[in-house]
């Protein structure tokens, strides 16, 4: 089974587009390289795909939506779970097709992918769960409230977590009975194309799920299309707030699941080793590119020094290098674009005075490596409020950290900036713990630990940081309408312009 993985491990292969089933030619000649970001070397192309290609996706999506839409929530769920099963005994193969195109250490993708079978399992049950409800109101009239399907939905995802964040949102949709149309990032659109053979190997009916790869212009197209009624993109702010703009002009529901600064607390009372584990998990998973990476370090004054020291030397001690290798714990950034940002905000950071204090050697890997995106995890320290580091994301493993004497310093500190996504907390007093928690701007806040996720845990920012929820009864929701039928019981009939005196 599932020999497209091994074709696609192949460098140099172009499989096409995947819609109705199948691969398809696209109806352009362009491509976009795919490149492994550990060597910089092409690894694969992709279509660069047109409008024209959108176009036949949604209509493949279209097709299949009235036969999706109309099973009974248990014949869906048995789909889903048997998909769930195909990807779980793929993991392997997916692990190290996404390790080559993003550089992320193949243990970490292990790690990473062995949950992802959950968010189509949890959804696939909840989904036969969704029950309507009835009151009866005054006047004789029993109310009912009845969900229904949306239809063709757009689903924009991004490089860091190609397969995870797909499967978030797609276990979503599918449970409700829509149909799927994803544009992947540029930069790591391989992994998705074989989700969606793998559906169908699975038994998925045709059209359920398909694939779009393409740049900008591709996702433009996509979300501008009548047939699609609900968009839902995890990118960058600027990119979230073009797509909410086309989503204005139709007047479709969105969610956006976009950047961030997350900020990590760390009280006087912290149990000091836990939050330096959890502090460097925070930042240099997957090398600090994930939305809720902990970018900025707020550490009480009486144990600056010490969580300094420890980080630092922690830090330092990371292995950098193959990430097929067992043994490496980070590998590279996804592009050169993303290491000349993370060059570029270092040396600001030293112009505006800032101390670094992890990070200063270059990496030492092979010559085979040479080229790759690598940057060594980076700390600097009295960083202040003002300062580009302190502010800006930077998407990559370069980190703040900052000084602070009471809690309300601490809350002043952490939701400063524009974004409001994720927070830690890390204090073993409860009561502490909880009044930073209420203090907080944003949607995601960790005490004692950090960026655990779980289908049944609600996802999502404000301001900068998007809105809307993943996860949970919420993201089940979004993905459908709620109805409200109104049964009148009364006997006889009304009539306004022969007298009645009902109105309303």
């Amino acid at each position: 089974m599932s020999d497209i993985i091994d074709v696609f491990t192949a460098a140099g292969t172009n499989k096409g587009l995947y819609y109705g089933g199948a691969f398809r030619a696209a109806q352009t000649d362009a491509v976009i390289n795919v490149t492994n970001p550990a060597t910089a070397a092409h690894f694969t192309t992709v279509p660069d795909g047109s409008s024209e290609d959108v176009d036949a996706a949604v209509a493949a999506a279209q097709s299949a939506f009235g036969d999706w839409s109309a099973l009974d929530p248990i014949d869906r769920a048995r789909h889903l779970r048997r998909f769930a099963d195909v990807i779980r005994e793929n993991i392997p193969k997916l692990a190290i097709l996404e390790t080559i195109v993003t550089g992320r250490a193949l243990k970490e993708m292990k790690a990473q992918m062995g949950r992802i079978p959950e968010w189509i399992e949890y959804f696939a049950g909840i989904a036969m769960g969704l029950e309507g409800e009835s009151n009866v109101v005054k006047g004789g009239y029993v109310t009912m409230t009845q969900y229904s399907s949306l239809g063709p939905v757009a689903l924009l995802t991004p490089w860091n977590h190609p397969i995870l964040i797909l499967v978030k949102k797609m276990g979503a949709a599918l449970a409700a009975g829509n149909t799927c149309v994803v544009k992947p990032s540029e930069l790591a659109p391989v992994s998705p194309l074989v989700l969606a053979a793998l559906a169908t190997e699975a038994g998925l009916p045709s059209g359920v799920i398909n694939v779009v790869t393409g740049g900008p212009h591709t996702g433009a197209a996509l979300c501008a299309h009548p047939d699609i009624h609900y968009i839902d993109l995890t990118g960058g702010t600027g990119t979230g707030r073009k797509v909410a703009a086309l989503a204005g002009e139709r007047l479709v529901r969105t969610t956006m699941e976009l950047g961030g600064k997350t900020p990590i607390i760390v009280c006087q009372d912290a149990n000091l080793d836990g939050a330096i584990a959890g502090g460097l998990f925070a930042a240099f998973v997957a090398s600090g590119q994930t939305c809720v990476s902990g970018a900025r370090f707020v550490v009480h004054r009486d144990i600056y020094d010490h969580f300094i020291t420890g980080m630092a030397a922690r830090a330092d001690a990371i292995t950098l290098g193959d990430p097929m290798d067992q043994s490496t714990q980070m590998g590279p950034v996804i592009s050169q674009k993303s290491k000349d940002k993370c060059m570029r905000m270092i040396a600001q950071a030293k112009k505006d005075g800032a101390v670094q204090v992890a990070g200063k050697k270059a990496a030492s890997l092979p010559s085979r490596f040479n080229e790759g995106y690598f940057v060594r995890p980076t700390i600097f320290k009295d960083v202040r409020p003002d300062q580009e580091l302190f502010l800006e994301e930077v998407f990559g493993p370069v980190i703040s950290v900052t000084p602070y004497d009471d809690e309300s310093e601490a809350l002043v500190l952490a939701n400063a900036g524009t974004f409001g996504l994720g927070c830690s907390i890390w204090s073993r007093d409860v009561s502490r713990a909880h009044r930073l928690s209420l203090g907080i701007r944003g949607g995601v806040v960790w005490i004692n630990d950090h960026h655990r996720n779980d289908p049944r845990s609600v996802w999502g920012g404000v301001r900068d940081s998007g809105f809307g929820k993943e996860n949970g009864w919420d993201a089940l929701k979004a993905y459908m309408t709620k109805k409200s039928v109104i049964v009148r019981t009364a006997e006889g009939h009304d009539d306004w312009f022969a007298g009645s005196n009902r109105y309303g």
